[in-house]
């Protein structure tokens, strides 16, 4: 579809029109991330809107990262980007729509199939990382920020080596969930014991990738979540 067979449908805002008509023609036209759209004049041109519904309709779409927009420079298709999820979720869970029992079982049920992936897909450079990320972790030692941020990228790390790219994006998702929840069952951790066991799932799971060894990476998330879960709801 070209920029001069555009036109507004019924229903909804003008904004919401145009939205509606952008993602048309993005699609229409089998635009590829990064590609460069035409400008808000022109839509605005040919859907017979004036600029400030076109420029309304681009900020709604960058909001949604379905755009890149910046200053001097043409709105471009942007890459898929976990983060609108993540501001879905913590909404969800600050307004008591979803608990966070819900959001760790779901996490587990994906991370069970991430960590499958990962040893079966990972290139060597992706496992060297995945078990660096356990070192850094047990490196932390008493710093539970470096240790979160470790946690949080050993995760996200396992998402990457398994090749899709959906699965990275939510797990990317859980990120700022995480950023409380990994201290908050960390703080239940009272005893050196109890520590070095948790930073041994960690290594046993990173191990089980390292050895393309499916089956082991499977039980190693599954006993990983299993303590992390019950940690984190005895602190709630």
């Amino acid at each position: 579809m070209s920029a001069a067979s555009l036109r507004l449908v019924e229903g909804g805002s003008l904004v919401d029109q145009a939205v509606h008509a952008v993602r048309t023609h993005i699609r229409t036209n089998d635009m590829k991330v990064g590609d460069t759209l035409p400008s808000e004049g022109h839509f605005a041109t040919e859907l017979g809107v004036s600029r400030p519904v076109l420029r309304e309709a681009f900020g709604a779409l960058a909001a949604l990262r379905l755009i890149d927009v910046g200053n001097g420079r043409r709105a471009r298709v942007a890459a898929i980007d976990g983060s609108v999820m993540a501001t879905s979720l913590d909404h969800a869970v600050a307004t008591a729509q979803i608990s966070m029992v819900q959001i760790w079982d779901v996490r587990r049920t994906l991370e069970l199939r991430t960590a499958e992936l990962a040893a079966i897909e990972r290139n060597d450079d992706e496992a060297r990382t995945i078990v660096a990320l356990a070192e850094a972790m047990e490196a932390a030692g008493t710093d539970v920020d470096a240790l979160t941020r470790h946690d949080i990228a050993f995760h996200q790390a396992i998402a990457q080596a398994g090749r899709n790219m959906l699965f990275l994006q939510i797990i990317r998702s859980f990120a700022p969930m995480m950023v409380h929840a990994v201290p908050a069952a960390w703080a239940t951790r009272t005893t050196a014991r109890q520590r070095t066991a948790v930073l041994a799932h960690h290594h046993n799971l990173a191990r089980a990738i390292a050895d393309r060894d499916p089956k082991a990476a499977i039980a190693a998330m599954s006993t990983h979540f299993v303590a992390s879960i019950g940690d984190l709801f005895a602190r709630l």
